[in-house]
């Protein structure tokens, strides 16, 4: 008796409940109408795919002709580091003479010099020893040693060997990128601001150290209603300009430490920005590079979700 009484309170209360005006269900209609219009995706057509395509297989080409290859990074100490695939060098090697030789460090200068027998190459030719030109000088002098090849990288006061191994597993499992559904809503045109060498920004990396880096200026655009700025970090208008950026998906589904973003030239003051084509740094796939970090002024307070993504379980960083 308690049990139907209950129920038929419960229907009197509901009854008694006016129902929504025509005014209100129209309201109701249009804000569910815009919430579904802010998530819509406008889609590429075959050119833009097409050419989106061929960019994005480029990329995989050069991740796993520079990056992926990659087996270690050494930062050497004043004096001598002995490497080989033995386990008591300094420089441990994933393969090759267990003992093949030492690299010695003196004021800023590296030289390598190896034990009897050991087949390393420069430039094709069988050495014994040799003075190291760094990757700074943008020659630097690679050491072929069966599989591997090794150069001297110099990253602020840090002065190290990078070694790549060209039987690398990574390249063999690479499973490729990732990326956000294609929206040409995140193509923007932007405005360019040049700096006329005047602009200066600090740009930290993965290591620690923060770089003050001219800029070649500023692009200011509007996107999903706001108004936004980047700096741009390299590159110039003639060529394209290039920055490193994150925005509010950098804490959940793309690299925490910012992306990529290239452009083409810029043209009568202006240039696109294809958000689309935002890309991880070599960091995202390796633990061996010294990736810069998006600065202050290029971390977005809105959410990007176009570009690459990142998979935070697999990552490198």
């Amino acid at each position: 008796m308690r049990e139907k009484l209950s129920r038929a309170l419960c229907v009197v209360r509901d009854l008694r409940k006016p129902a929504p005006s025509i005014k209100a269900r129209w309201i109701i209609s249009l804000v569910l109408f815009a919430a579904v219009a802010l998530h819509a995706i406008t889609p590429p057509d075959a050119a833009y795919l097409q050419s989106f395509e061929k960019w994005k297989a480029e990329m995989v080409d050069d991740l796993k002709q520079r990056w992926l290859v990659l087996a270690g990074l050494f930062w050497l100490k004043p004096g001598a580091n002995t490497f080989g695939s033995a386990e008591n060098n300094s420089i441990v090697l994933p393969s090759g003479p267990a003992h093949a030789g030492s690299f010695v460090l003196k004021d800023a200068n590296v030289s390598a010099q190896f034990q009897p027998g050991t087949p390393a190459k420069i430039e094709n030719k069988v050495v014994s020893e040799a003075a190291l030109q760094s990757d700074v000088t943008g020659k630097p002098t690679v050491i072929e040693l069966g599989s591997l090849r090794m150069f001297v990288i110099t990253r602020g006061t840090r002065i190290g060997i990078r070694v790549r191994d060209l039987n690398s597993d990574r390249v063999r499992n690479y499973k490729g990128p990732l990326f956000f559904p294609l929206d040409l809503d995140y193509q923007v045109t932007a405005s360019f601001v040049p700096s006329n060498g005047t602009k200066t920004v600090d740009v930290p990396n993965v290591l620690g150290d923060v770089t003050p880096t001219p800029s070649p200026g500023e692009v200011h655009f509007k996107l999903n209603g706001r108004e936004l700025t980047l700096t741009a970090l390299s590159g110039d208008p003639e060529h394209g300009l290039s920055f490193v950026i994150s925005d509010l998906t950098s804490k959940t589904e793309t690299y925490p430490g910012g992306r990529f973003l290239d452009t083409d030239p810029v043209a009568n003051g202006k240039v696109v920005l294809d958000f689309n084509r935002a890309y991880n740094p070599p960091c995202a796939v390796t633990p061996y590079a010294t990736c810069p970090l998006a600065p202050k002024e290029n971390r977005l307070p809105v959410a990007i979700d176009a570009g690459e993504k990142y998979d935070r379980k697999h990552g490198s960083h």
